[in-house]
């Protein structure tokens, strides 16, 4: 015959120990939510302000300036983004660094022809609890407007 078990065994602890085994994985989701979550708001101010940065470039036509004044552009609309941001300017494939070769290239001739801006940002951070899972994550957005 079996005996009731006596109220001296409690099961409480094995609830303690149960927690203690789970509460590392669910620290790991939380933090990879969060670390995926702030990679992606980084990706999305990009986009926003490589966008303002083709907008001020292909209407940049009659400026002297047009590539600084993008760059200018890039920083009111993407302020909070962090790491360093580079940029590649191009009017109908042709590509110019500085803003005497883009003058050059936006010209008369080129109202029409598609003014292309990438950039890439190296604040792509993907570390979990230590262990980086995207090492050389770099994050890129290319777009294009027409000149004007």
């Amino acid at each position: 015959m079996k005996t009731a078990r006596s109220s001296s065994h409690s099961d409480a602890g094995a609830a303690a120990v149960e927690f203690a085994l789970v509460l590392p994985v669910l620290l790991m989701i939380v933090f990879a939510i969060t670390s995926f979550g702030i990679v992606f708001n980084n990706y999305i101010q990009l986009s926003n302000g490589v966008r303002a940065v083709a907008r001020v470039f292909a209407a940049g036509r009659g400026s002297t300036t047009p590539v600084t004044s993008a760059t200018a552009a890039f920083s009111s609309s993407a302020p909070s983004i962090p790491g360093t941001t580079t940029f590649t300017f191009k009017v109908n494939g042709t590509t110019c660094a500085t803003d005497n070769a883009c003058v050059a290239l936006l010209t008369s001739s080129s109202v029409g022809q598609p003014a292309s801006v990438t950039a890439s940002n190296n604040s792509c951070n993907l570390t979990v609890m230590g262990v980086n899972y995207a090492p050389n994550c770099t994050l890129s957005f290319t777009t294009a407007e027409i000149v004007e």
